[in-house]
């Protein structure tokens, strides 16, 4: 049987690391934007409760950090993903992939973060560094 090196090479830790970074970076310039009135009124002309738009905020600013960290990265990955398919389908109504009011962008978001949710966090990261974490909160 035959195996696979290239989880253990430098090249794959930075670049799970990067994927990490670029899609946390993302989200939190998404998510700050996220807390001004005009996503709340956003929110409401959508028929979703305008309370929403806290949560969403914050999941988006706090979840972005713990992904560029790397504590906490499938957890805050999945609740990414969680967003990103209400963007898609309930936002976006996934009606065109590209073009006005195309989600090929938030789709590639989604595939990074169920990447991120199948690999975790890597090597470059504070879980893998404190290794005291149990694996299911890496």
């Amino acid at each position: 049987m035959t195996e696979s090196s290239i989880h253990q090479t430098k090249l794959n830790d930075i670049t799970n690391w990067g994927i990490r970074a670029a899609i946390g970076v993302i989200f939190i310039v998404q998510g700050s934007g996220k807390f001004n009135s005009g996503f709340a009124n956003m929110l409401g002309n959508m028929g979703i409760p305008v309370e929403m738009q806290i949560p969403i905020a914050l999941a988006e600013v706090i979840g972005g950090i713990l992904l560029i960290v790397g504590v906490l990265s499938r957890i805050s990955a999945s609740l990414l993903a969680i967003i990103m398919l209400g963007a898609i389908f309930v936002v976006k109504g996934a009606s065109n992939l590209t073009g006005n009011g195309g989600y090929a962008i938030d789709l590639l978001i989604l595939a990074g973060v169920l990447m991120i949710i199948t690999a975790g966090p890597g090597r470059i990261s504070i879980a893998h560094i404190v290794k005291k974490l149990p694996r299911c909160l890496h």
